[in-house]
């Protein structure tokens, strides 16, 4: 039988897959790169071969939950309308933020934003990225842009907070109107 070798962006890739459950579970400061060594199947000292630090690490993971969200943003594009459009591409991210580990991940980047810079360059970075796409794939103004993202945040609260479980006023007035998992 013949081994083969995954090469260092091969387990690169892995890595950072394996990352997101990590540190979506403890965020960035709780969780320790053995313990992210360790759901890789590698070594500490070989994810610092791929990583120099864990601040890259967190921020090339980081880099990658935009990137999925892009991605969902591509492909939920439809609407004639710019309203049509930002509907369409809320639907989408909706159907995203449904895996956990994304929805947690997003909210520990932006706490750790706060303190750490090179996670505060990645989340700016994503969040660049995506408002452009959203305001060119959909012609819509800057208010209405503005909107969208404030209601994707809404709901990534609400999400996280299980607020839809809650039968009382202030839950009810924060789930209105939203579309989630």
């Amino acid at each position: 039988m013949v081994r083969l070798l995954s090469t260092a962006a091969d387990r690169r890739e892995s890595v950072l897959t394996t990352a997101i459950s990590a540190f979506a579970a403890k965020g960035y400061f709780g969780t320790t790169t053995v313990e992210v060594a360790k759901a890789a199947g590698i070594s500490q000292a070989y994810l610092y071969r791929l990583f120099p630090d864990k601040q890259t690490l967190f921020a090339a993971v980081v880099g990658r939950c935009f990137e999925r969200i892009l991605d969902s943003f591509e492909r939920g594009t439809v609407g004639d309308t710019p309203d049509a459009v930002l509907y369409a591409i809320g639907g989408a991210y909706a159907e995203l933020i449904a895996d956990q580990d994304l929805l947690l991940l997003q909210m520990h980047a932006q706490c750790a934003a706060v303190s750490v810079p090179e996670i505060k360059d990645a989340v700016r970075a994503g969040y660049a990225t995506l408002v452009a796409y959203a305001r060119e794939a959909s012609g819509a103004d800057e208010k209405a842009v503005q909107a969208f993202f404030a209601n994707g945040a809404l709901c990534a609260i609400v999400v996280t907070m299980g607020a839809p479980e809650v039968d009382a006023p202030w839950a009810r007035t924060l789930d209105h109107g939203l579309r989630h998992p």
